[in-house]
């Protein structure tokens, strides 16, 4: 009768402590992918910026560009890319640009041979190394540029 007990009672912590385990795996792995997804729109801004600028110091700026990005990449990836979510991704980089991830990421990307390295893998990479850039979830980052406007 005491084994069953102490069985009883091991299994029972055994449970607990793999839900909890569980429950810390999803939460990481949220907070992970949180994390990419503002990077990756951080670098969207980015990339739109460059864009628009074509090597000048200023862009000249208008929505046709948006529109048309909106809908093609709306196309190509269904939500997440209209021509607002793209407007505030833009905002995003130029609100929160910042000299110091671009010297740091260009050191860490000349490690890793970057003269052989595609822009969009040495965009990857800079994703991945810099997940404490960003500590907020998207939609944080979108309330706080509309006070920004």
């Amino acid at each position: 009768m005491g084994k069953t007990t102490i069985k009883k009672r091991s299994y029972s912590s055994l449970i607990t402590d793999l839900a909890s385990l569980i429950e810390q795996g999803r939460k990481t792995v949220v907070r992970y992918v949180n994390t990419a997804l503002v990077t990756t729109y951080w670098f969207i801004g980015r990339r739109i910026v460059e864009y628009e600028q074509g090597g000048k110091e200023r862009a000249e700026y208008g929505d046709v560009l948006l529109e048309r990005l909106a809908k093609d990449l709306s196309k190509k990836f269904r939500k997440g890319f209209g021509r607002e979510n793209l407007r505030l991704m833009r905002q995003f980089y130029l609100t929160y640009q910042s000299p110091k991830i671009s010297q740091t990421v260009s050191g860490k990307l000349d490690k890793e041979n970057s003269e052989t390295m595609s822009r969009n893998s040495k965009t990857a990479l800079a994703i991945r190394c810099y997940p404490e850039r960003f500590a907020l979830s998207w939609s944080h980052y979108r309330l706080l540029l509309r006070f920004d406007e």
